[in-house]
């Protein structure tokens, strides 16, 4: 059973209703506030959920890896695009990478820069990416 968002068009208040799907087209929409039964309905979002074979696909398009081995903002691009399709935070240390990248250091500066970074004790910024 849905939840339905409204805005009142006399107080402005949005507010969230539960309805059944009958209900939905038989009940008279009330503001709690006003209680004015001038009521708009708001388009929500919709959550999409999506396989990882999906999410992963879409990663894998050759259009948008060209190029990224000689230019660190398009890497940094795909990077923060991969870091969203897995729908995971990625943690502190990659979004510090994906941060510099998009604002054009290159990898080797990074790696100077930040010589910790990276998981266990191999660690370095070439980890992170392959």
């Amino acid at each position: 059973m849905p939840n339905y968002e409204y805005s009142c068009t006399d107080c402005k208040r949005s507010f969230e209703i539960f309805l059944t799907y009958e209900g939905y087209e038989t009940e008279v929409v009330v503001c709690p506030l006003c209680k004015n039964t001038n009521v708009q309905r708001k388009i929500s979002r919709v959550l999409i959920t999506r396989s990882e074979e999906s999410r992963f696909e879409n990663l894998a398009d050759p259009d948008a890896l060209a190029g990224i081995e000689d230019d660190p903002k398009a890497m940094g691009r795909m990077m923060r695009k991969m870091g969203s399709e897995v729908g995971e935070d990625m943690g502190p240390e990659f979004n510090e990478v994906v941060t510099r990248l998009e604002a054009g250091q290159s990898p080797e500066e990074i790696e100077k820069d930040l010589p910790d970074l990276g998981p266990g004790d191999a660690g370095g910024f070439d980890d992170m990416i392959e």
